[in-house]
């Protein structure tokens, strides 16, 4: 077996022109009906654990002293325990809309892969 035949091919294989198939298309249908319910549920769930250490941090009094920060920093931390909390039920609601909305699209080519594989 050439070594250098193989490794020439690869080498070609790289700079060829890509042709686009089906299997890629249906990956970027996947990733489009799933792309906004990821990007919300990191954003959302960043932020609102933010939230929730800050009001932790000003309830310890790590930030601050007193009996006013403490209270308001409790107040925030609920306000982020409650914001995470919710931060997963409307990531689904999220995820189920946006694979409603390209349903059609993302069935009709998966049969005609599996028509084309048999």
């Amino acid at each position: 077996m050439n070594t250098d035949k193989i490794y020439a091919e690869s080498i070609a294989k790289e700079y060829a022109p890509k042709s686009t198939s089906k299997i890629v298309a249906l990956k970027k249908l996947d990733k489009k009906a799933k792309r906004k319910a990821n990007i919300f549920a990191y954003s959302f769930g960043i932020i609102t654990a933010l939230i929730l250490g800050t009001g932790m941090c000003l309830s310890m009094n790590v930030i601050g002293s007193g009996t006013f920060l403490t209270v308001f920093g409790v107040i925030i931390g609920i306000i982020g325990i409650i914001g995470v909390s919710v931060n997963f039920p409307i990531y689904k609601k999220m995820i189920e809309s946006g694979k409603k909305k390209y349903a059609f699209e993302i069935m009709q080519l998966a049969k005609e892969i599996s028509d084309e594989a048999e």
